[in-house]
Parts: C-alpha cells; structure tokens; sequence
C-alpha cells in the first residue's frame, strides 16, 4: 500500500473550494426556472457533489448510482458494472450527471449513452476533473472544473483501493 509520504499535493482545498463554487455559479446561471435532476456517479462523485449541492441556488433533486469499471486497480477493466441502478423517472426532464473525474471516458459514456435512451429533456454533464491525456472514448464535458496531468491522483472522493477519499485537497501518488 502507498503512504502518505508518497503522496504530493496537486490541487489545494482553497483551489478546489474556488472552482466548486465557479461551477455552482454557472450551474445557477444556466438552469434559472429549472428544477434539474443531479444524477450523481458513485462513490467518487459524493465529495463534489455534496459541496456543489450547498452551493447552489437552484432547487434540485438528487439521485445516485453506482458504476464501477476499476475495482482496485489504478486503470479501467474496460467492462462497466452496474453496482446500484438509477430509479428516477428521466424522461423529459433536465438531467445534470455530476462526475468527480473522467480520464479513459468509457464509464461517463456508457452511462450517457444510457440515459440519452431514456429521452431527457436535457442532459448535460458536470465534471470536477478531467484527464483528457488518457481519453480513450471521447466525452463532451459542458461543466469543468479542473485538466489534470497524466498522474494517478487520490483525495477529496478519489480513492486508490477504497483508501485516500477523506483528504480534502488532491494529491498524485508518486511512483
């Protein structure tokens, strides 16, 4: 297992708290006289998602499922497994998919090609960190916080193992 001593800091919590509320800003922006439905993708997105949520001004509902393509490795399987399925009505509704991070882009894919066949009335995408190096599927993000560099990073939801989500700033396991 990795220590902490092994962990350099990427992004700070002042640097992230900043972009969070950025992001609640144009969210507000962008759906005024809107009550959207925030699909929330397990277990990453909790972190981010639980601050967005507080930072918003525009009433919404929530919902969760639960996606898993890494097990405890530090690369995608490739094969999506559902681990808890969505159980909102989405048809003609405004559908906002809060993700903490897409790098190969195969999980965020599968999952909006998913709902698109469900007919929103809207769907747009909202994504605390993107690796674009790693992309391996390509993936329209309209809300983005942070472009990452090409390093395994853990912290503020993001694990390694099941381990590393408690910390509150981003951080890069250095080989």
């Amino acid at each position: 297992m990795t220590t902490p001593d092994k962990l350099e800091i990427l992004l700070t919590e002042e640097e992230i708290r900043k972009e969070v509320k950025r992001l609640a800003q144009e969210i507000d922006r962008d759906y005024r006289g809107k009550h959207p439905l925030l699909l929330g993708i397990l277990k990453g997105c909790f972190v981010f998602m639980a601050d967005l949520v507080r930072l918003l001004q525009t009433p919404v509902e929530i919902e969760f499922v639960r996606l898993s393509s890494y097990g405890s490795a530090r690369t995608t399987s490739g094969q999506i497994k559902v681990v808890q399925r969505l159980r909102s009505r989405i048809k003609g509704r405004d559908i906002l998919v809060i993700e903490d991070i897409v790098d190969a882009g195969i999980t965020v894919d599968y999952f909006l090609d998913y709902l698109r066949r469900k007919k929103p009335s809207s769907l747009k995408l909202c994504v605390l960190f993107d690796k674009p190096s790693r992309r391996q599927v390509p993936v329209s993000i309209d809300y983005l916080g942070f472009t990452l560099p090409d390093k395994f990073v853990v912290g503020y939801g993001l694990d390694y193992d099941e381990k590393f989500r408690h910390l509150p700033q981003l951080y890069f396991i250095e080989d």
